[in-house]
C-alpha cells in the first residue's frame, strides 16, 4: 500500500465527494476536491479547486500531478441520459492526458432485474434508459483501460445513505420526514430486502481502489451491512431516534403522478423494480481481496442522526 503523501483529485462535492476526500485524507494524502464553483462543504484539509468537467483540458489541469482521480460528479437525475455519458467521455480523456488513476464510482443499473446475488460477474441486462445508459458508461471506462488509454476502475455501491445524503431512497423521505413527526415514505414493497451501502463506505472503498493496483482494470462491489426491509430501517432509526416508526409505500402510480411536477420522480419510476421484491449486493470478491469495510447499520444509522440533528433543515419532501 502506498504511504507516502500523494495528491489524488476528487470530481465533485457531494456527499460521495466528501466521503472519498475524507477516506483519502484519513490516509494522509494531499486531497484536491473539484467542481465547476470551486468551492464547498469540504473536509477539513481538502483544497477546493474549480473546473468544469465536460472540457476533458479542464479535467486534465485539474488532474496534473496527481496520482489518482475519482470520478464522483454527475448531472441531476433527469438530466442522465443526455449529459452522462459526455461528462465520463471528457473525464476519462482528460484524466489519460494527465497520467493518473480514474477511480469512478458507479451503481447496479447495469445489471438489470436479477434474481438472487448481484455480483461482478454477472451479464449487463439493463432494461430502463439510465440503466442502459450506465452500461454503456462502464463498458466504455473498462474498454479504454484495455486499450491502454487509461489506468482506471470502479467501485459499484447500492442505494446509499449517511451523513450529507438527502435525495435518495433513505434520504429525507425516510429519515427526514420521521423526524418532522411525519410517516416515512418508502418506495415500493417496504418489506422487500435491499442492500443498503452507507456512504462512508462507499468513500473508503473508492480510496482503496485508488491506492491499490491489482484493483485496476475491474469492477468492484462496495461492501454493505446485510440487506434488510426498509420498514426494519424506519424501526431501527425511529427506536434510535425516539419517534413513531410510521411508513407508507410509494408504488409506481403515485410516483408517476408526483413525476408529473418533479422530474426526479418521473425518472425514478423506471427504478422502481430495485424496491419490488429482494436487492441483495454481494461484494464477498472485494471483501476477499481488500478486507470487509462495512459499516454496522446501526453505527450507519447513529450517524446519520447525529447528521440530521445538526444540519440545515431541508426544503420538506414534495410528497
Amino acid at each position: 500500500m502506498t504511504t507516502e503523501k500523494q495528491l489524488h483529485v476528487v470530481l465533485g462535492a457531494g456527499p460521495l465527494g466528501q466521503a472519498a476526500a475524507a477516506a483519502l485524507l484519513a490516509r494522509g494524502h494531499r486531497v484536491k476536491v473539484v467542481t465547476r464553483g470551486g468551492a464547498g462543504d469540504l473536509p477539513a484539509g481538502a483544497e477546493a479547486a474549480r473546473a468544469d468537467a465536460y472540457d476533458s483540458r479542464q479535467v486534465e489541469a485539474a488532474s496534473a500531478g496527481a496520482a489518482a482521480v475519482y470520478q464522483c460528479a454527475q448531472p441531476h437525475y433527469h438530466e442522465w441520459v443526455e449529459q452522462f455519458p459526455p461528462l465520463q467521455r471528457s473525464i476519462v480523456e482528460g484524466v489519460a492526458r494527465s497520467g493518473a488513476k480514474l477511480i469512478v464510482a458507479e451503481n447496479l443499473y447495469m445489471y438489470g432485474a436479477v434474481e438472487g446475488p448481484i455480483h461482478e460477474g454477472l451479464p449487463y441486462a439493463a432494461h430502463t434508459r439510465k440503466g442502459r445508459v450506465r452500461a454503456r458508461m462502464a463498458e466504455e471506462l473498462l474498454a479504454a483501460h484495455r486499450a491502454g488509454t487509461v489506468r482506471a476502475a470502479a467501485a459499484r455501491a447500492s442505494d446509499f445513505y449517511g451523513p450529507g445524503v438527502r435525495d435518495s431512497a433513505l434520504g429525507d423521505f425516510i429519515f427526514g420526514r420521521l423526524l418532522a413527526g411525519k410517516a416515512a415514505q418508502g418506495w415500493g414493497n417496504v418489506d422487500a430486502p435491499h442492500s443498503f451501502t452507507y456512504i462512508g463506505d462507499f468513500g473508503e472503498a473508492l480510496a482503496v481502489l485508488g491506492e491499490r493496483d491489482e484493483a485496476l482494470g475491474q469492477a468492484w462491489h462496495v461492501p454493505s451491512a446485510p440487506a434488510i426491509s426498509t420498514r426494519a430501517v424506519v424501526e431501527r432509526f425511529a427506536a434510535l431516534a425516539g419517534v413513531a416508526p410510521r411508513i407508507t409505500g410509494v408504488g409506481r402510480l403515485l410516483m408517476s403522478l408526483v413525476g408529473l411536477f418533479n422530474p426526479g420522480a418521473r425518472e425514478t419510476v423506471e427504478m422502481l423494480y430495485e424496491f419490488e421484491g429482494p436487492f441483495l449486493l454481494d461484494a464477498s470478491r472485494f471483501a476477499a481481496a481488500f478486507g470487509d469495510i462495512h459499516t454496522p447499520l446501526d453505527t450507519g444509522l447513529a450517524r446519520t442522526l447525529a447528521w440530521y440533528r445538526g444540519a440545515a433543515p431541508a426544503p420538506a419532501p414534495a410528497h
